[in-house]
């Protein structure tokens, strides 16, 4: 998985500007804006859900008794990756694979756990350095664009407001279109993390079931797949979210301007 926390933070700024805007009484309830709460309803959802299993699972502990970093490390070594480290990082499900400086970050309770939970995430930020190692091109993509997009996610935060109230005061559109158009990178950035996403998930699961001395039951091989699975519905209604907001705020524009 990637960090998701400043994705977490934009997505909380967006919502402030709309209940704003909404105040104001100058951008209309539609089909693009229930859409969009019908979204973030099925988003609250599924992140309890997610957070939900990876506690269940967590309290199962491995059979085969390895830790978290143990288990990255026999995958990365399995797969014939030794130039990538397996590092502990600070917070809960901030676990994450970093192409710049070939870590696999694990938080403190995937790291240092021995539970199904936690070997499954392991598992799968090494299936992110799996497709590092063999230049997997939706990682490549992803890793390539990301300047561009922290740069899209920061001018998102500021144009759409902003140009909200230049089109409410002054009828120009330019400043919003800038903040619509940056709004589509980062929407097509949460949509090139789907597949990367799943197949790391995949990587994982197959790697794993092909290690009986890592995961030695099929219940256990289940649980990990049951906890992936909802870990990737996560992104997508994360990639889902985004492309309503985007949707509505570009008809708002372009309505306005028709």
């Amino acid at each position: 998985m990637i960090p998701t926390q400043d994705f977490g933070l934009w997505t909380q700024d967006l919502t402030k500007m709309n209940h704003i805007a909404f105040i104001l009484g100058y951008i209309p309830i539609g089909p693009a804006w229930l859409l969009m709460i019908g979204i973030a309803i099925v988003s609250f959802i599924v992140q309890w859900r997610f957070k939900s299993k990876f506690n269940q699972y967590a309290q199962e502990p491995l059979s085969s008794g390895l830790s978290g970093q143990e288990v990255a490390e026999r995958m990365l070594r399995d797969n014939g990756i030794y130039d990538v480290q397996v590092v502990s990082v600070e917070g809960s499900l901030t676990d994450h694979y970093n192409p710049a400086t070939k870590t696999v970050n694990l938080s403190p309770d995937v790291f240092y756990s021995r539970s199904v939970a936690s070997a499954a995430v392991a598992a799968h930020e090494c299936g992110h350095a799996v497709q590092h190692a063999k230049a997997y091109a939706w990682l490549s993509l992803r890793t390539a664009i990301v300047p561009v997009i922290t740069v899209a996610s920061t001018i998102t935060q500021w144009t759409l407001f902003i140009g909200v109230m230049l089109l409410f005061f002054t009828n120009n559109p330019f400043v919003l279109a800038i903040g619509v158009a940056a709004l589509a990178l980062v929407t097509a950035f949460s949509f090139i993390t789907l597949p990367v996403e799943f197949d790391a998930s995949n990587r994982a699961l197959a790697w794993l079931n092909n290690n009986y001395s890592v995961m030695q039951t099929r219940q256990e091989h289940d649980e990990a797949k049951d906890a992936l699975w909802w870990a990737a519905m996560t992104y997508v209604v994360a990639a889902l979210g985004a492309l309503a907001t985007l949707l509505y705020y570009a008809s708002f524009l372009f309505n306005r301007r028709n």
